[in-house]
């Protein structure tokens, strides 16, 4: 004879009744869920990490420090989220800065498609980004961000690029001028209370390291030459450096709200 004795209430598992409506609270807490309908699996921390990895050209601890150490905490969930993307993530834990890098197939048969946008530097752009880093590695003192440098000290340094016949001095330091702003939005050069005055991102190390800085610098002054012997009237090209891409996932034009000014 069998038992029929109905199982007691609290017996009974609520998740076997198929009529149960799961609350919020029932939910995987892993979701992390910030807004109705979000299926997210990044904390918030991650999140606001993983949208300055894509929006900017890198983060450091000293230009976005929560987001640093959310990089520090999460970094194999932002490498995962990055690949899916096809974006590889980078760390460099000495000089505390993460960037990333459009992923590169090993095959030449399979590309990948991009979300960054690959605008070469102009030449101008280039020459201040080699001096930049140069200054960087011939007068690093301790602490990042420690080099500061004149604008007056840039336009001299680029002048020295320019043929020697040229003479329109006036377009020639409108483009450095662009040059300088570019590199403001990128973070390369940060802004100080003086606006002829910047601080160099110790973070041009690791974008920009010593072999591609000699490469680059070999490059320029081939061409600086070459240009003095052929250009017409000693005047240079107006061609862009295919070689140095900006690599970078935004328009410059839009994070000028978020530039840093220091004193």
């Amino acid at each position: 004879m069998s038992d029929t004795t109905p199982a007691e209430v609290d017996e009974i598992d609520p998740f076997d009744d198929p009529t149960r409506v799961i609350e919020d609270d029932d939910r995987d807490e892993s979701s992390f869920a910030l807004f109705e309908g979000d299926e997210g699996r990044l904390d918030e921390h991650q999140r606001r990490a993983l949208v300055a990895l894509l929006r900017y050209s890198y983060v450091s601890s000293r230009s976005h420090a929560d987001e640093w150490r959310a990089v520090l905490d999460g970094e194999y969930q932002l490498r995962s989220r990055l690949n899916d993307l096809f974006l590889e993530l980078h760390v460099d834990r000495d000089r505390e800065v993460a960037w990333k890098r459009q992923a590169r197939s090993e095959s030449q048969r399979r590309t990948f498609p991009t979300l960054l946008r690959d605008v070469p530097y102009t030449r101008e752009e280039t020459i201040v980004l080699v001096y930049l880093r140069m200054r960087l590695r011939a007068d690093a003192r301790p602490g990042p961000d420690q080099v500061v440098v004149d604008r007056s000290e840039i336009l001299g340094h680029v002048a020295g690029f320019r043929p020697a016949t040229a003479t329109d001095r006036t377009r020639d330091e409108g483009r450095v001028a662009k040059a300088i702003e570019r590199l403001v939005t990128a973070r390369i050069l940060i802004r100080t209370s003086d606006p002829d005055r910047f601080r160099v991102a110790s973070a041009v190390e690791v974008l920009l390291p010593l072999d591609r800085l000699l490469e680059l610098d070999a490059w320029l002054r081939t061409t600086t030459a070459n240009e003095d012997a052929t250009a017409p009237g000693g005047e240079a090209t107006d061609g862009d450096d295919p070689r140095l891409p900006a690599d970078d996932a935004t328009d410059p034009g839009t994070d000028t709200d978020d530039d840093e000014t220091e004193a």
